[in-house]
């Protein structure tokens, strides 16, 4: 275990900005455990070259790249090449699918998913494009980025990789994002406060079980346990829809425990349920000095209130008050939360030039370090 651990591994980020910078010499595979997000470096890259691409369908005569997406384990030969015969030259001609839309110049950004799942007689094809960026005997435009994805083979779902193809690719292990980069990013995508609450109160959600000491942890991926149903960042994203629609207790944590297991469920569960008796963002910033403040060992109920504040924070007047608030509160640890997802928020702007948010990180610069 000590040398999986051990390895050099990337976050998202970071592997989204590897493969930008080589990914038209040199294909990357990118390897982590179920529900990361790999996946979804595809978007990241599209973002990162400033084209309007976002998910599969979408076609932008602007952009600058074409994306393609490959679920590999799902194609068979005639869904990327094959021979036809050519009756006025009594030859075989090669015809490439028009899944790679070979016919526009433009240079593509592929991506092979579950790329070590691939069908037997297609390894082969793919192979030789990881290598040479080509597709069958017809080359890529010039440019061209190609990069793969699959499982940790330690996760036991049958991730095979031959060392002859391992020598043409350039292998990322790839982390699980740390819970402060998850509340970032669901911030982003308007998760509801319920749930970006409940990773907080409950970072071991986050964890990886090649981490130490997660042997026990009953939320997360393991690949010795037998449980269908666990926390990942893909499952936590699906529960969103589940607890925006506030259907029963009983229906509600029937849904969330068949898409993250039964404990996240639970615990959940009873963020939404106590979701009812947590003062109201309009109480707070009517009276954010003087409103009752729960007790310090109510943790869930005060992360609550300030995920609720930051969806809610549109102006200075508003961040001022609700900054008074948090100020308040006796734990520093859940200050200094509030104080980095904040700045790392699309209401950062708001926070640089607010002068009582300026005052706490003045004042407590050494909890920043």
């Amino acid at each position: 275990m000590s040398s999986i651990t051990t390895y050099p591994t990337l976050t998202i980020g970071q592997t989204t900005e590897a493969i930008a910078a080589i990914g038209t010499t040199n294909t990357v595979l990118v390897l982590s455990e179920p529900g990361c997000g790999k996946t979804s470096i595809l978007r990241g890259l599209a973002e990162m070259f400033g084209d309007k691409w976002r998910n599969v369908g979408d076609s932008f005569e602007d952009d600058k790249y074409d994306y393609i997406y490959i679920d590999g384990p799902n194609k068979e030969m005639m869904d990327l090449a094959a021979t036809i015969p050519n009756h006025a030259s009594k030859s075989m001609d090669y015809y490439i699918s028009c899944l790679f839309n070979m016919n526009n110049p433009r240079p593509k950004v592929i991506l092979v998913d579950e790329a070590l799942k691939v069908p037997k007689l297609l390894q082969p094809i793919f192979t030789r494009m990881y290598l040479e960026k080509t597709v069958g005997d017809e080359p890529l435009p010039k440019g061209s980025y190609i990069l793969a994805t699959s499982n940790n083979s330690s996760d036991g779902v049958g991730d095979v990789l031959p060392a002859h193809t391992a020598n043409r690719l350039t292998i990322v292990r790839m982390q699980k994002p740390s819970m402060k980069d998850w509340l970032i990013w669901a911030a982003e995508r308007n998760i509801n406060p319920i749930i970006r609450a409940t990773v907080a109160m409950y970072p071991r959600m986050m964890k990886s079980y090649l981490d130490a000491d997660q042997h026990d942890n009953p939320y997360i991926f393991r690949p010795s346990s037998t449980m269908l149903s666990f926390v990942s960042p893909r499952s936590l994203e699906k529960c969103n829809p589940i607890v925006n629609a506030k259907l029963s207790e009983e229906m509600t944590l029937a849904l969330l425990a068949g898409t993250i297991g039964e404990r996240g469920a639970r615990d959940m569960s009873a963020f939404i349920q106590m979701e009812k008796k947590v003062k109201k963002f309009d109480d707070i910033i009517k009276n954010p000095e003087g409103i009752d403040m729960p007790h310090e060992d109510e943790t869930a109920a005060i992360l609550l209130m300030l995920f609720q504040g930051l969806d809610h924070i549109d102006t200075q007047d508003k961040l001022n008050k609700f900054q008074l608030f948090v100020n308040r509160i006796k734990q520093v640890e859940i200050q200094t939360l509030w104080f980095i997802l904040l700045m790392r928020s699309n209401k950062a702007r708001l926070g640089r030039y607010n002068e009582t948010v300026n005052k706490w990180a003045i004042e407590n610069h050494h909890l920043l370090g």
